[in-house]
C-alpha cells in the first residue's frame, strides 16, 4: 500500500470522527488553595470544540489523495 493511500484513509477516517465527536474534551487538575499543609485542588474540563469545515477538509483531502493515488496507478 502506498504512503499516499494510507494517509488518505487515516485522513478520512480523521474526518469521521471530527464529525462524530464535534469536540476534544480533557480534565485538568487546579490548585485552588495551597496554605501550608492544606492544600485544595479542583478538577476542571476543557473542551476544544472542532468546527465541522474541519471534518468536511479531512474528508475532502482524504478523497482527493485516494484518487490521486488510484489514477498514478494506471
Amino acid at each position: 500500500m502506498k504512503p499516499s493511500t494510507l494517509a488518505g484513509i487515516l485522513l478520512i477516517v480523521f474526518g469521521i470522527a471530527a464529525f462524530a465527536y464535534q469536540g476534544i474534551t480533557y480534565t485538568s487538575r487546579d490548585t485552588v488553595v495551597d496554605l501550608g499543609p492544606l492544600r485544595a485542588t479542583a478538577e476542571r474540563e476543557h473542551t476544544i470544540p472542532l468546527s465541522p469545515i474541519v471534518g468536511i477538509a479531512g474528508i475532502a483531502t482524504g478523497a482527493l489523495l485516494l484518487f490521486v493515488s488510484a489514477r498514478s496507478r494506471a
